[in-house]
């Protein structure tokens, strides 16, 4: 059986102790297992992280970002292994697997332009004969935990910034498909990044609070459930380290009675069902505003949803694959039943699908619930899945507090023609990323991606200058040339520049 393990810059001679299986959510069987490393074993990472970093950090920014170029070159040039390495993981269908690593790529292409980003502040004759000048150095060494239903983006999102700003970076990724994020670091090396400035370290909670006890390691990033952003968070900080924690999400997509139907219907089958709605920015809830406008959405939903095509993960006309395991897979049908024992109206009923000739995969069909109602735990809780529930608002007010006043504050949506309830709507929305009629916010990687709420942990969102600002940490010098001959003036008040 294949083994993977990680990837470091030194030989690890001992043999692993502890295994997890890596499945192949397309047929359910075990295609591989994964070593799980442990606090010694990320003590060697660190030890060979802290002997490179200075140098790299000594590194002009052209020449880090002539890597980046290098490496951006090489994952295009090897985007359909990536791609097929990670559907065969994860299970999400090629094309979605193909936009997973682009987009972590456009955080990556962002990097290239560090040298610009880097630069400080300067001004001249801030005081008699004073300047003051500042500027942005890296905090040492980074780590990275990143979640099971990105393998490709997520990593890059962080490892890309963290490295481009001079720092080394320890990358622990999900345990459920593991392999292109040690892929990735090849690629790495191969464009000239310097052994020992990214590794990658598997393992499950043994290793995650190894990285937040560890002394050494300066910043900790992180993506998954918000109970576990909660617990990353406050243990990380506890420890003296800078920490931004992603954690879940119920986005609502608001449709107003003046939206284009039949592109709202379009835009919630991709962002409701697309990667079996296993993203923190998919779409599970729809707000219809007014009883007419619910009845219209709800009469052309049902045979768009019904006419969704899921299948294999090569499958190129399937709209989405299987979930990443068979728990998982449980659980959401759990929260289906939850659901149905609430009181929602369960109008199709994705549970129990079965995809001929791959009976045992992971496959969850479509499902869409309405009369939602928010007390419902089905509502207020995230369940992962391709699960769309609707609940219906009878004004623009009501529709605005629903995403407002959840426990979530990851992204939303509204969909209108009218540009005075847009605006609004984006000023008063208790949200941290906000679309108008686009269904998954998802910001370009030179402005910042992070929510509100239970959503985000730490005050510093992921990529664009947010990213820089998180992986390094800002020297201000105040200098002056004396033009000859000492002071008489004793100095024993505050300095001013007056």
């Amino acid at each position: 059986m294949r083994e993977i393990s990680h990837k470091l810059a030194f030989v690890h001679d001992a043999a692993p102790t502890r295994y997890s299986d890596v499945f192949d959510p397309n047929n359910g069987g075990v295609q591989a297992r994964v070593a799980l490393g442990d606090a010694a074993l990320l003590d060697l990472a660190v030890t060979a992280a802290k002997k490179a970093q200075p140098g790299w950090a000594a590194t002009n920014p052209q020449r880090r970002a002539r890597v980046m170029f290098n490496f951006k070159s090489l994952v295009e040039a090897n985007m359909n292994e990536l791609a097929h390495l990670l559907s065969s993981e994860h299970g999400k269908v090629i094309a979605d697997s193909k936009g997973d690593i682009q987009r972590g790529l456009e955080v990556i292409e962002f990097c290239c332009g560090i040298p610009h980003v880097l630069k400080g502040e300067f001004t001249q004759g801030a005081g008699p004969g004073i300047d003051v000048y500042s500027f942005r150095q890296p905090i040492g060494i980074g780590a990275g935990i990143t979640p099971f239903n990105f393998p490709g983006m997520i990593p890059l999102w962080m490892s890309g910034v963290a490295i481009a700003t001079g720092n080394a970076f320890i990358l622990k990724p999900s345990e459920r498909d593991p392999s292109v994020p040690v892929r990735l670091a090849e690629l790495f090396l191969e464009a000239g990044l310097p052994e020992g400035i990214l590794q990658v370290v598997q393992g499950d909670k043994e290793m995650v609070d190894a990285i937040l006890d560890h002394p050494d390691i300066k910043g900790v990033s992180f993506v998954g459930s918000s109970d576990i952003a909660h617990y990353v968070y406050n243990r990380g900080v506890a420890a003296g380290k800078r920490v931004q924690a992603m954690g879940g999400a119920k986005n609502h997509g608001i449709v107003m009675p003046d939206a284009d139907l039949d592109q709202v219907v379009n835009d919630l089958s991709g962002a409701a069902f697309g990667s079996a709605g296993e993203r923190c920015m998919a779409l599970p809830v729809v707000v219809p505003v007014g009883e007419k406008t619910a009845i219209a959405l709800r009469e052309k939903l049902i045979p768009a949803i019904e006419a969704l095509r899921v299948g294999v993960s090569t499958d190129a006309e399937a709209h989405y694959g299987p979930v990443v395991t068979a728990a998982h897979k449980q659980k959401i049908e759990n929260w289906i039943q939850t659901g149905v024992d609430e009181g929602a109206e369960l109008v199709i009923d994705g549970r129990g699908f079965k995809l001929q000739g791959h009976e045992d995969g992971f496959f969850v069909g479509p499902t869409l619930f309405d009369h939602v109602t928010t007390d419902m735990s089905a509502y207020k809780e995230e369940i992962f899945g391709p699960v769309l529930q609707m609940v219906r608002a009878e004004t623009f007010e009501e529709a605005v507090s629903l995403p407002s006043k959840h426990q979530y504050g990851n992204g939303v949506a509204l969909f209108t023609r009218n540009g005075h309830a847009a605006r609004e709507f984006a000023a008063r929305v208790d949200v941290g990323m906000v679309g108008i009629n686009v269904p998954i916010p998802v910001p370009v990687a030179y402005h910042t991606f992070g929510g509100w709420k239970r959503s985000a942990f730490g005050d510093t969102n992921q990529h664009g200058m947010e990213g820089v600002k998180f992986w390094t940490k800002v020297k201000t010098v105040t200098q002056r040339w004396p033009d000859g001959g000492a002071s008489a003036d004793s100095a024993f008040v505050i300095p001013t520049m007056g």
